[in-house]
């Protein structure tokens, strides 16, 4: 089984506006409300690739009860604890003209320790030797920054490898405890190291750094330019498709879902670098955060993944 867990889901209201500009009246085009949260969009796309996910986490007032009820309709297994208040609702506002995204995010409700205790106990009950836990995306106000820390102590302890996408003291702690993938984007990998690269090369030294704890691969998401996979035993370079771009919200949840699902179905390495970036591009097509399974072999066939050395 693939265990996700969303500590700050939302309520996604993808609003396109063509020319979208500040400080004036806009008109949406295109309107479209979906359950979010970077955990969440992994469940999403592991349905599409045929795979079985339980998406855990916490949920509060109408918006929660909207995420369920979305996860329900896509038959996701799903077991969220409730807590006072109200789970955000993000905008996110695509303009195809200026091809720009803007993002306006909610804080979400306060979580208390307890909350976090009842959570905590809820994984420990779900989740069994050789599943693969997906720890991902922002922490909700009141939860310490090493909870995926953690969790992965106590997931490795028992067997469950771990799969870490997070970033600033999330990611940086949870490192220390040696996650088996940890997939940060470019800027989220430079800003652990506070640096710049300018080459593959330096990435790919850069990335290397992320396997000193114990992890078994980093994968890093460099937008158009492709992604990078290193290994103790091989470093692989997946290039860039080219595609019209729609929106880029969850292309990392999407290469996550892909990473995780072929960890679970132990596929080979192209075979899963090439799902990775299939998923990735597929996402960034659409306005949703749920590629079609049509779309992610199609772009599949299309990846040309080199190893610069096994």
């Amino acid at each position: 089984m693939i265990i996700t867990v969303t500590l700050n889901p939302a309520v996604d209201k993808v609003m396109v506006i063509k020319d979208f500009k500040t400080g004036s009246v806009n008109r949406a085009s295109e309107i479209m409300v979906e359950a979010g949260g970077k955990g969440i969009n992994v469940s999403k796309t592991i349905s599409s690739l045929g795979g079985i996910s339980k998406a855990f986490g916490i949920l509060a007032g109408q918006g929660g009860s909207f995420v369920e009820k979305s996860l329900n309709l896509l038959k996701i297994d799903n077991d969220f604890l409730y807590v006072d208040g109200e789970t955000r609702t993000n905008v996110k506002i695509s303009d195809p003209i200026n091809h720009i995204v803007t993002d306006i995010n909610e804080p979400g409700p306060v979580v208390s320790k307890e909350a976090i205790e009842k959570l905590s106990q809820k994984l420990s009950e779900g989740m069994h030797k050789d599943d693969v836990l997906v720890l991902t995306g922002s922490t909700p106000q009141g939860v310490d920054k090493d909870i995926y820390k953690l969790w992965i102590e106590a997931a490795k302890a028992v067997g469950i490898r771990c799969v870490l996408d997070a970033d600033g003291e999330l990611l940086k702690n949870g490192i220390e405890a040696g996650p088996y993938l940890i997939k940060p984007n470019i800027h989220e990998l430079e800003s652990l190291y506070e640096t710049q690269t300018s080459s593959m090369d330096e990435i790919i030294e850069l990335a290397k750094r992320l396997l000193e704890k114990g992890t078994e691969m980093a994968a890093v998401s460099c937008g158009e330019k492709g992604a990078v996979f290193v290994t103790n035993s091989w470093v692989a370079v997946a290039e860039g498709i080219k595609t019209t771009v729609k929106s880029t919200v969850g292309a990392g949840d999407a290469m996550v879902a892909a990473l995780s699902y072929g960890i679970h179905e132990k596929l080979e390495p192209e075979d899963m670098i090439k799902l990775a970036a299939a998923c990735g591009t597929a996402t960034v097509t659409i306005y949703g955060n749920q590629p079609s399974k049509e779309d992610i072999n199609s772009y599949k066939e299309q990846v040309n993944v080199i190893f610069l050395y096994r």
